[in-house]
Formats: structure tokens, sequence, C-alpha cells
């Protein structure tokens, strides 16, 4: 039994008990069942579903520690699940942690600055998946977002004559558009393909969300100052954590 102020039945719940948060409303499947505890200053939430993050927290890190590792002890993480935490040393909870990365959870309310190029941005469809496995090989080869990943929703591009040169994911999981696996073909970088890649894919999605997203390292300054540019003002800095 997990200690807390009060239970969080379901999906609903836990959006109001999060003040209905950016990152809370992306991390939240729509059909999936959810279950949450507040406790004092912070939100947990796991999920029952089996493919993806199983759990977060939102509040202060301190807090958001106990609850995780509450969590753990009862066995309530399978191995190799991700579990997102606010900001935070995860120390306290190794070793039942195989590893953490830090990054950075973007988001947009609005279409971006119009950007040379960006209507060459357009939807890819399953024949394009020989050319977008080629050219994810070629330009991000650590990548997650590759044709055939279920979290994947809709692919989208930019072509040279018959040439991929650029692509990006839908990965929208709850009511907030994301896009991942962004990425430019080397040999076309520095030309702006970044940026209109980026401009139309948010565009795209705006037309079905209220607010689009997008992930980045910390340490990625180039591509966080791109994103602030595009319109990507808000920011939820986080530590997700795998467990063993």
């Amino acid at each position: 039994m997990i200690i807390a102020d009060e239970v969080l039945d379901g999906r609903d719940a836990v959006l109001a008990a999060t003040g209905h948060h950016p990152f809370v409303r992306h991390s939240l499947p729509r059909h999936e069942p959810a279950r949450g505890w507040r406790r004092a200053d912070a939100v947990c939430w796991l999920l029952a579903g089996e493919i993806g993050p199983i759990g977060g927290v939102i509040g202060a890190p301190a807090t958001a520690i106990d609850l995780v590792s509450e969590l753990a002890a009862q066995r309530r993480f399978a191995a190799g699940r991700w579990v997102h935490l606010p900001r935070t040393d995860p120390a306290p909870i190794w070793p039942a942690v195989a590893e953490h990365e830090d990054w950075d959870f973007l988001w947009a309310t609005g279409a971006p600055p119009r950007q040379p190029g960006q209507e060459r941005v357009v939807r890819l469809t399953e024949a394009d998946h020989p050319a977008l496995d080629a050219l994810i090989d070629e330009a991000f080869p650590t990548s997650t977002a590759r044709p055939g990943n279920p979290q994947v929703l809709d692919w989208y591009g930019i072509r040279d004559g018959d040439e991929l040169i650029a692509c990006g994911a839908d990965r929208t999981r709850g009511e907030v558009g994301f896009l991942a696996g962004l990425t430019v073909a080397p040999r076309h970088r520095g030309r702006g393909l970044g940026a209109a890649l980026t401009a139309g894919m948010t565009r795209a999605l705006l037309t079905r969300y209220d607010m689009v997203a997008l992930g980045v390292y910390p340490s990625n300054t180039a591509a966080a100052r791109l994103y602030r540019r595009l319109g990507y003002t808000g920011m939820f800095p986080l530590t997700s954590v795998r467990f063993a």
C-alpha cells in the first residue's frame, strides 16, 4: 500500500490533480487505465500498458524519489520499464535503477514562425519505410523512432527529388502532439532543413492538437535554441530512470 494523501483513480483524476500539466497530458494515453497517488507536493501515476514508459511523477523531487522508492519496493515496476521524474539525482534509488537520462520536455501552443522550405514537409507512407530506415541508419542510428515501432503513429519528411533527406516521427501518446526522431541527412545539414521539418510537422500536428511537444537533451544547446525560436518556450526538466 502506498502512503498518500489521496488515491487517484483513473486518467481524469490524475490530470485534475496535476492541473492538466502539459507533460501529464502528454504522458497519459487516452484509452489506457491509470492509477495515481498525491502526496504533499507531488503526484505519481502508473499505467497498465505494456508499451512505453510505465509511469511518472510531477512535483517536488524529494517527494518524487520517496514515492518511486515505495513503488519499487513493492515491485510495481517491471524490469526494463522507464519512469519519468522531475529533474533529480536518482542515487537514492540505486541499485533498483539500471540507467537514467536527463532531458527537457518542451512545448508550443501556437504555430511557429514561417520557415523557408517548410512547405516541402510531406506525410510519408508505408512505401517510404525502406528510405526511412536507410536515412535513420545513416543520420541517427541510435534513434528508437523507426518504422515498425508501435509507438510511432505517423512519419513526415522532406525529399530532394526522389531522395528522402529529412524525417521525423509523430509519437503522440496522450492529448499533446509529440515530435520525435527529427533528423537530417549529414550532407544536407546547415541548410535550414531541421527548422523547416520542425515547423512543418508542428503546424501539421496543431491541426489535431492544441499543443505540440518534443524532447531535447540539455547538452544539445543548438537544438534547444532552434526549438525556442520556433515557439517551444514551455519547458519541464526531467530525469527518466529505467528499472533493473
